[in-house]
């Protein structure tokens, strides 16, 4: 696809207006895209998601069907939102409390997966390249490269770039064994140090 070309947007899907879409975007059936979100280029946005007012998307990001985006997320470039992933905007919601000056954000950094049916629980950091698992509730921030999974979620590895665990060595170095990516653990957080 030409990186340059204009958003493809299905006969069923609901655009509002003062939407951003970027180039190279493709909204599927039955999805809802509302007024002051922002969508960046060459993202795929599955059927039937809801973009909501201020939530932001970066580029190249892949949202798998039945997803609702809410207002306070923002999800930078190249993330993952796998099928039924489930995000929050309020702590403590109640339908005859109104909240909506209160939202709170959540924040998935660059290049994260969030796997099918996982619950994210607002106001909490999804750190780079962080892979939380399928069925995780995440109630805490994650950190770059964590692997987490359960419910509540807990660290349970590390991942690399190209979405492999990581082993670390007692000299504390890993290599992803798709990349050729070298990875070090330092003081309990994960860094890519050599690109193949």
């Amino acid at each position: 696809m030409n990186e340059m070309s204009l958003p493809e947007i299905h006969p069923s899907a609901v655009v509002d207006d003062r939407c951003e879409i970027g180039p190279g975007t493709r909204i599927w059936h039955f999805c809802h895209i509302m007024s002051g979100c922002r969508i960046g280029a060459n993202c795929n946005i599955g059927q039937n998601v809801v973009v909501s007012p201020g939530a932001i998307l970066g580029n190249n990001v892949k949202v798998q069907n039945n997803v609702s985006v809410y207002t306070g997320v923002v999800c930078e470039d190249d993330v993952f939102l796998g099928p039924s992933c489930v995000f929050t905007n309020v702590s403590n919601p109640r339908s005859a409390v109104p909240r909506r000056e209160q939202y709170e954000e959540t924040l998935v950094k660059r290049g994260a997966t969030i796997g099918a049916n996982a619950t994210i629980v607002c106001g909490h950091t999804i750190g780079r390249y962080a892979f939380v698992g399928a069925g995780a509730v995440v109630t805490r921030d994650v950190p770059d490269y964590a692997l987490v999974v359960g419910n509540p979620a807990r660290h349970t590895g590390w991942m690399s770039e190209y979405g492999h665990p990581l082993e670390f060595g007692e000299d504390r170095r890993a290599v992803c064994p798709e990349s050729g990516d070298e990875y070090v653990l330092e003081e309990g957080k994960v860094k890519k140090i050599n690109s193949k």
